[in-house]
């Protein structure tokens, strides 16, 4: 079975001025595309029990940008709805402070890596499967941002698609 890069679902320049084209031809078409390729040529069956590093590291980066091209549109920004809002709201007292710990989250990654907003079957916020997910890599947003990370973060709010965000909260809770 060989993975393939999924397209996105809007154009290059749909998350402009927030995130760029650019940033996202080369995010997409380069870094997501190397985790496929590299995960294509992992000798899967030969080492599944062990699960070596070019699993992991690929597969998962192909999995998390996966779901990244989806939590992000053109027509995003706002408020999550629902039942998300509400378990957002109990979790962190409010929409904000969910912001903020989650900003937080994001800029104080010590190198690279990703912020995530997980639910359980339970409506757990803090565990279970990712429902939202920021890159915060330096490819996905040094073009446009350099070393300027906290206001990447602060431009993300402006492309998150809560339609999708739910739609995945539901199935994580069996909805």
């Amino acid at each position: 079975m060989a993975f393939e890069l999924p397209a996105l679902p809007y154009a290059f320049n749909a998350l402009e001025p927030h995130i760029d084209a650019k940033t996202m031809e080369i995010h997409h078409g380069k870094h997501h595309n190397a985790y496929v390729t590299n995960l294509n040529n992992a000798d899967l069956m030969a080492n599944i029990s062990k699960y070596p590093a070019a699993i992991r590291n690929n597969g998962g980066g192909h999995w998390n940008h996966s779901l990244f091209w989806q939590i992000m549109g053109p027509n995003g920004g706002g408020e999550p709805k629902g039942e998300l809002a509400l378990a957002i709201n109990g979790a962190f007292g409010s929409f904000d402070n969910f912001k903020k710990e989650f900003a937080n989250a994001g800029a104080t990654r010590f190198g690279s890596g990703w912020a995530w907003l997980s639910v359980d079957a339970n409506k757990n916020l803090f565990k279970g499967t990712p429902i939202l997910g920021m890159d915060v890599w330096e490819h996905a947003y040094y073009l446009h941002y350099q070393n300027r990370r906290p206001d990447y973060i602060a431009a993300f709010w402006s492309v998150v698609n809560w339609e999708e965000v739910n739609n995945r909260f539901k199935k994580a809770i069996g909805g």
